[in-house]
């Protein structure tokens, strides 16, 4: 009984945190129908989230944050892949992509590593999707929370972020 109040008292905290509320809020002025859903197991990486999920690991969309010349990148990404770093600075010609650390992550989404989503960010972020993520017809990305999901598709995250799909990785 202790286990079930504990995980109803989780499952509380992370539905009201400001984060998630600030995910449901945008998803909710896009008139977007996926529903944000807490997960009981962290989906703080790819492989947690689609184990969570009974998903393709490459249907996970990971938003990740690289600096280039100073600025932040977010590349969305299928769990699938590592992001060539040099491959995407080369393709859109920018300066050399680094990870960005946290205090960088958090002041520009908004949001702390492992519940970045790729809506709802604090200010705007040149963003990148790869292409990868349109060979699924379901896409489960960040709802601002490692425990905190929604469901979403390629075509949708294009229109809503604003990104421009490219290939983040060689096949």
């Amino acid at each position: 009984m202790a286990y079930s109040s504990n995980l109803l008292s989780m499952n509380d905290s992370v539905a009201n945190h400001p984060s998630v509320a600030r995910v449901r809020q945008r998803l909710s002025e896009l008139h977007l129908t996926g529903e944000v859903r807490i997960l009981a197991d962290s989906a703080r990486s790819a492989r947690e989230a689609a184990t969570a999920l009974d998903v393709e690991v490459g249907q996970i969309c990971s938003s990740l944050i690289f600096v280039s010349a100073g600025a932040p990148v977010l590349i969305l990404t299928s769990g699938r892949h590592r992001v060539d770093t040099e491959l995407v600075a080369r393709e859109q010609g920018l300066a050399p992509l680094e990870r960005a650390d946290a205090e960088l992550v958090k002041s520009a989404t908004g949001f702390a590593i492992g519940g970045v989503a790729p809506i709802g960010h604090a200010h705007p972020i040149t963003t990148y999707i790869d292409r990868a993520l349109a060979e699924y017809p379901i896409i489960w990305a960040a709802a601002g929370h490692p425990h905190a999901v929604f469901p979403t598709t390629f075509d949708e995250l294009l229109q809503i972020t604003g990104a421009e799909a490219i290939a983040v990785a060689v096949e």
